[in-house]
């Protein structure tokens, strides 16, 4: 039975927010970041020790045997638990430089973790002796020294959007689950359901202040800006998408929207005037599909009106561009079809385009909504509610997630090969979720050109997700084949992989994928950073050399120096 209410938004808050805004916003790269208490007069602009701030407790050391060491020696995926010979707990941008030099002067391989939701073993590789914990280092706020508003890496998500609205009115373009740390999710280039309007988050980073290892050996704290005079302006553009854990430990973020670059313009009068303003009110729809009466007909033209909508209605600046959507696509073992929808509610046109937008996903699909369900709500409710944070509850934490940027929509033969995977005998069984998201993107992103920042998919109106989460390890193997075959056969026609051509460009760092860099997976003869990060690698490569001449800091998929 069609249920519609314009009063309600129950049903567990629409039901596919957790699903949908979950991976649709992670951070994924949770070894990239590090954050620290905002200090009352802050760091000095050349970087060093800072003057108060500190966790409440100091620099903690937790090691084996520790009560708390089994808690804290994890991430958010469970498939991944390190041995790390000690575990500190951070609070300054001093204690990092102090931490990382003991590393490197004793030899030992460092990892750097902010929120922990990192896709793969970044953090708990079995060579990780020392773990870095900068989940302390959390405050936000505004820096008048540097004219722009300072996020500690650590902070989460849902900590930024309550600080940044509470105090000022306005926010940054980032994900939509609260409890991912900043760290990772800006190094990578997040985005979120504000992208589409107002761009990459990492089009607002005015300057960020990292712990790198000269070649002696020698840890030291550098603010790099986005001025283009600035000497270590390469090391700001590294973090606008390179991905965490690349080139040192990021212990500060600022940021601003983007003016006339080396205008000198630092100390505006109004902070509130430095981003943007944040939403009032949302308005957010749903729509959900069950699987009866669903044959594959009704299904991929469901999922073709989607990419079709989005490649007619992703130019910068389009009316349409406001409209952030999600629709999830769950195994046929588990879960129908579920589309989110949400506008800024204050917007004039914000009802018709959200009415148009629900017509055009369901023309000629043949099969009605069991549930259409539309309201508004609160802005910062909807941005900060715990709900979205967590890949699956707290008994099936192990997932692997795969992903691809869309210049367009799928294929036919795409669809019917989605519709094989959702509907066979392995999807789904016992206590797992699987499918797929297409997720909106393009708009206000694809304004800025692809060499502006390390983010160098600008021409892209969609993402895809492919997930699978469950929670005995034994489930292990059949769930990480069933994801793997799922998405190569996607990809068949270009090796596997979404290899950027008329339909596919490439994937996103901080859904990071080893699968990428296994030519038992990936036998496109595309290499994976060039997936990643297409023609901006080579550039990387170079930073990577000036500043992590050691290779102090790396992990699986780490940006590697260039050849000699």
């Amino acid at each position: 039975m069609e249920r519609s209410t314009d009063e309600s938004l129950g049903r567990r808050h629409l039901l596919a927010r957790a699903a949908a805004l979950t991976i649709g916003g992670t951070g994924g790269g949770a070894a990239a970041g590090a954050a620290e208490a905002l200090s009352g007069t802050g760091i000095g602009r050349t970087g060093g020790e800072d003057e108060g701030g500190g966790t409440p407790f100091g620099q903690v050391v937790v090691l084996p045997g520790d009560s708390r060491y089994e808690s804290l020696r994890r991430g958010d995926n469970f498939r991944f638990v390190g041995r790390p010979e000690e575990i500190r707990l951070v609070g300054s941008t001093g204690q990092v430089v102090r931490a990382v030099a003991d590393a490197v002067r004793s030899g030992r391989r460092i990892a750097v973790r902010s929120g922990g939701h990192c896709f793969e073993d970044f953090t708990a590789g079995p060579d990780v002796r020392v773990l870095l914990d900068l989940s302390p280092m959390g405050a936000v706020g505004f820096d008048p020294g540097m004219g722009a508003f300072v996020v500690r890496p650590g902070a989460t998500l849902g900590h930024v959007y309550r600080t940044l609205f509470q105090g000022w009115g306005v926010t940054i373009p980032a994900g939509g689950c609260p409890e991912v740390g900043a760290g990772g999710h800006l190094a990578g280039g997040g985005y979120g359901p504000l992208s589409r309007r107002h761009g990459s988050v990492v089009d607002y980073l005015h300057a960020v202040e990292v712990v790198v290892v000269d070649r002696d050996g020698t840890a030291r704290a550098v603010v790099a800006t986005r001025d283009p005079g600035d000497p270590h302006h390469d090391l700001w553009w590294a973090h606008t998408g390179g991905g965490g854990g690349n080139f040192g430990v990021v212990t500060r973020y600022w940021l601003r929207s983007p003016g006339p670059e080396g205008s000198g313009d630092r100390r505006p009068a109004e902070p509130a005037r430095l981003l943007p303003s944040a939403p009032s009110r949302l308005l957010e729809g749903l729509v959900i599909w069950t699987w009866d009466g669903m044959d594959e007909r009704a299904f991929t033209t469901l999922l073709r009106n989607f990419g079709t909508w989005h490649e007619h209605n992703s130019a910068p600046g389009s009316r349409a561009a406001n409209l952030y959507a999600v629709l999830v696509a769950r195994h046929r073992a588990t879960g129908g079809l579920q589309l989110t929808v949400q506008i800024d509610a204050d917007l004039p046109d914000a009802d018709a385009l959200l009415t148009g937008f629900v017509s055009a996903m369901t023309a000629g699909g043949g099969v009605a909504p069991s549930v259409t369900l539309r309201g508004i709500l609160p802005w910062l409710h909807a941005m900060t509610w715990p709900g979205t944070g967590e890949a699956g509850d707290v008994g099936t934490r192990r997932y692997k997630d795969k992903a691809g940027y869309l210049r367009r929509g799928f294929t036919d033969t795409q669809l019917a090969t989605v519709y094989r995977h959702l509907t066979n005998d392995t999807g789904s069984t016992g206590d797992t979720d699987s499918g797929m998201l297409l997720i909106g993107y393009g708009g206000q992103v694809n304004a800025v050109t692809p060499h502006a920042t390390a983010v160098a998919q600008r021409d892209s109106v969609m993402k895809a997700i492919y997930f699978t989460v469950w929670a005995a390890e034994a489930d292990d193997t059949a769930r990480l084949t069933w994801v793997r075959d799922f998405y190569r056969d996607v990809y068949r026609d270009t090796g596997g992989v979404p290899v950027p051509g008329d339909v596919s460009d490439g994937s996103y760092i901080n859904y990071a994928d080893t699968d990428l860099a296994d030519p038992a997976w990936n036998t496109s003869g595309t290499p994976w950073h060039t997936l990643y990060y297409k023609a901006n690698y080579p550039r990387l490569q170079r930073i990577k050399a000036r500043w992590d001449p050691r290779d102090v800091f790396r992990h699986s998929l780490s940006v590697e120096p260039p050849p000699r």
